[in-house]
């Protein structure tokens, strides 16, 4: 088998799976989902984001003060914009762009 028919049936044959695993929750829930399972998928995305903070902010640096001072101001920065503008995007985007601002700067 040459290189590209190998390529292009991995590529083929990922695109399958893939797009099973989307089909089947649809196939599984044609009558609606159970009530455990929309609890969970009410309560899962803000609880995952509080794993990606605590993830991310663990390894705050202990001896450097303006590093760590940077993360918690663009930190603060999200939260306050998040809650003023209720936009996730706009959240993330500008608080990256704070974080790496402050980084150039200080």
């Amino acid at each position: 088998m040459s290189s590209n028919t190998y390529q292009l049936l991995a590529v083929a044959v990922c695109a399958l799976c893939t797009f099973l695993l989307r089909l089947a929750p649809f196939a599984l829930f044609r009558r609606g989902m159970p009530p455990f399972l929309r609890d969970l998928a009410a309560k899962l995305p803000a609880a995952i984001i509080a794993v990606l903070v605590v993830y991310c902010l663990k390894g705050l640096p202990a001896g450097s003060f303006s590093s760590g001072l940077i993360t918690l101001v663009s930190v603060a920065f999200v939260v306050l914009l998040h809650l003023w503008r209720k936009n996730t995007l706009l959240s993330i985007a500008m608080g990256t762009a704070l974080y790496m601002l402050l980084l150039r700067l200080i």
